[in-house]
């Protein structure tokens, strides 16, 4: 498995930094984009190649095809090969707003970095990988998107967020059911509270609400939560399951009486 390549974007930190580690402990090399400069994530990196990782960060706004093109092209010319794309890279609305309210620019914003970016790097990366799968003897890809509960959950005051977690579930479906002929999965894996700095502002609130019995199991996720899940399923634990679910949100949204 040493040979073996994932593209994970996003992935030097929060969700994405839980799933970069628990790939590193199967065995994969790693290439990393996010929108920070080098020299800001070289701890991190520097960190994980010290556990004998090999990793690849490049500077990339999955929202920009030039982009997107480059980071691609980053991991052709240092490692030659992809198996694995995570797209996990995605923001919240810099103001929660009404949706009666919100603007524009702020849809726009979320829309272009959360689900347009992830949807054309997926095709950039899935026809990569069918030719692949075409030259390698015993090739196997797979596609994981990171969406989450506002897939499903509603929540007014980010109304840009939901859905575009609720095209993720879409471009899901799309793209296992495409992809089916060529052997190439693609999952989805859901993620509910999950601590990271992206929940750092609204983390009293759900300190409380979690001890008020808004999840089953009593606790925040972490992002090593979403690491293996992710995990398991590049080890190939469901091998007859593309297009489905993995919902890590501790039964947050189960339907209780």
């Amino acid at each position: 498995m040493s040979n073996k390549i994932a593209l994970i974007t996003g992935g030097l930190r929060g969700i994405g930094l839980g799933i970069t580690r628990s790939l590193v402990a199967e065995g994969y090399s790693v290439a990393a984009c996010g929108v920070r400069k080098p020299d800001s994530v070289s701890p991190v990196v520097e960190s994980l190649e010290n556990d004998g990782a090999e990793i690849l960060y490049t500077r990339a706004d999955i929202s920009d095809s030039s982009d997107r093109r480059n980071f691609v092209d980053s991991v052709k010319n240092r490692f030659g090969r992809c198996d694995v794309l995570v797209n996990n890279a995605g923001v919240a609305p810099l103001v929660r707003a009404d949706i009666l309210e919100a603007t524009e620019e702020s849809f726009e914003r979320v829309m272009k970095i959360n689900l347009q970016g992830p949807y054309f790097l997926t095709q950039c990366v899935a026809q990569w990988m069918i030719e692949q799968k075409k030259a390698i003897d015993g090739y196997e890809g797979c596609i994981i998107n990171i969406s989450s509960i506002s897939a499903t959950v509603a929540s007014p005051s980010r109304g840009e967020y939901c859905i575009s977690k609720a095209g993720i579930g879409m471009a899901t479906l799309l793209w296992a059911t495409r992809l089916g002929e060529f052997g190439i999965p693609v999952y989805e894996i859901r993620p509910g509270l999950i601590q990271t700095d992206m929940t750092v502002k609204v983390r009293d609130k759900y300190d409380k609400l979690i001890g008020e019995g808004l999840c089953v199991q009593p606790r925040w996720g972490f992002p090593e939560d979403v690491g293996k899940a992710a995990a398991s399923l590049v080890r190939g634990d469901f091998p007859y399951s593309t297009g489905q679910v993995i919902m890590i949100d501790g039964g947050m949204t189960i339907g209780r009486l």
